[in-house]
């Protein structure tokens, strides 16, 4: 397997690498832009747009997208994030051609026809519906909006419903205008790639947009505070965020590690612990999720309206006792299963493709698998207790409960008790 990557003169990257033996593709555009780089009455206008780009173009009717994919077998889809928003498919060696041309039509073609806008509009509020239906799904847009209160870094990807009625066709051109130039775009591919023959396609299809000035996102700033919404549930969902690393800072692998030790499979403390000991939950599970400067860690569970308050108080605890006792063995376990995650993951197209464009838009380059490995192996037991410590001692916590979450703890009261 072999990397390579190149950059078009007007700025546009291109990334690809070839897996041998293998019969199929995964390609797509990766733009440097989502959630937070909306102005506040732009909120969802980064999912609205991802959403538009399949509703037609100058040569294509949203029909002729779906079947000039499906007509190959292969595969398209899309999404937005608070950095990235994503165009990609699946198909087969041949098609890859196909695939890139179609890819390159639905980013930089769309009509934004206003018949489909209103089509579209509905779809998007109904999907913004769904979500509020959803308790483990909205509690982190809450948890989100708790971390990072008033700026863009904590405002929900989907929007508003109020926002997402309002929006015009030059709302989204707009978007595109100020957001998708060619330096804020990647095209990455993985699996029965031609280099040479994909490069030259996308100097042909991306090669004469104009250089363009990409504006900087407002930078997160991580707060302590708490959303708490009482509603009659069978379960009450809780969730707590402490600040970590972003993606940029080598110590993003040690909360990694700490994360997996604390939460992150059926050997952790949180699991051991509040399921396996004391039976308060059926799930629980900490993470460690990064932005471009800031990173959160976080901890989620569900359970009964009598178990909350014990399960936010375990959950203090357990956060106290991480960073007094943590084990060689629990780091080393930790360890083996982020870079088993890692390695088994790559072993799709789809996943190395994924990885590339991310690692293009992070670092402008693509570190070697050795590389991560190597500083994924220097986290040691050391490391990770004084992360665990400098979590206590920070006391900065948010917190975002939903459902019969009366009984619950205040955030003051779990901040004093993580502090002591």
């Amino acid at each position: 397997m072999s990397v390579e990557f190149h950059t078009l003169s007007n700025g546009f990257r291109v990334v690809t690498e070839r897996m041998e033996g293998l019969k199929s593709a995964a390609l797509g555009v990766w733009v440097m832009a989502g959630a937070r780089h909306e102005r506040q009455e732009q909120n969802g206008i980064a999912h609205f747009l991802e959403h538009m780009a399949f509703k037609g173009t100058k040569r294509r009717s949203a029909l002729k997208i779906a079947e000039e994919i499906e007509d190959v077998g292969g595969y398209i889809n899309a999404y937005t994030s608070r950095e990235m928003t994503a165009y990609h498919v699946r198909l087969l060696e041949d098609d890859v051609p196909l695939g890139v041309d179609i890819i390159a039509d639905i980013v930089l073609n769309s009509t934004f026809d206003p018949k489909e806008i209103e089509v579209e509009r509905g779809v998007i509020l109904q999907e913004i519906g769904q979500s509020n239906d959803t308790p483990d799904d909205v509690i982190f847009d809450w948890l989100q909006q708790a971390a990072y209160p008033d700026q863009p870094m904590g405002r929900a990807i989907l929007g508003p419903a109020e926002r997402v009625q309002n929006f015009k066709r030059d709302d989204f051109r707009d978007f595109v205008s100020a957001h998708y130039g060619p330096e804020q775009m990647i095209l990455s591919a993985a699996g029965a790639i031609d280099h040479d023959a994909l490069l030259a396609q996308a100097e042909r299809l991306f090669g004469h947009l104009p250089r363009t000035s990409p504006a900087m996102p407002v930078k997160g700033v991580f707060g302590a505070h708490e959303y708490r919404q009482i509603k009659d549930l069978e379960q009450a969902h809780f969730t707590l965020a402490l600040e970590g690393p972003g993606y940029c800072d080598d110590a993003i692998y040690t909360a990694q590690i700490y994360s997996m030790a604390l939460g992150g499979g059926m050997s952790s403390r949180l699991f051991q612990e509040a399921r396996e000991k004391r039976g308060l939950c059926y799930s629980i599970y900490a993470s460690a999720g990064a932005f471009s400067d800031t990173g959160m860690l976080t901890i989620y569970s569900g359970t009964s309206e009598q178990d909350v308050a014990g399960l936010a108080h375990l959950c203090i605890d357990e956060l106290k006792r991480s960073a007094e006792d943590m084990a060689e063995v629990e780091v080393a376990r930790a360890r083996t299963q982020l870079k088993a995650g890692l390695l088994m993951g790559l072993e799709s197209p789809g996943s190395r493709c994924e990885r590339l464009a991310r690692m293009v838009a992070i670092w402008n380059r693509v570190p070697p698998l050795d590389e991560t490995v190597t500083k994924i192996d220097a986290v040691t037991l050391g490391k990770v207790s004084d992360f665990a410590q400098n979590l206590c001692a920070s006391g900065m916590m948010s917190m975002a409960l939903y459902g019969p979450v009366d009984q619950a703890p205040q955030l003051a009261e779990l901040t004093e008790a993580l502090k002591a």
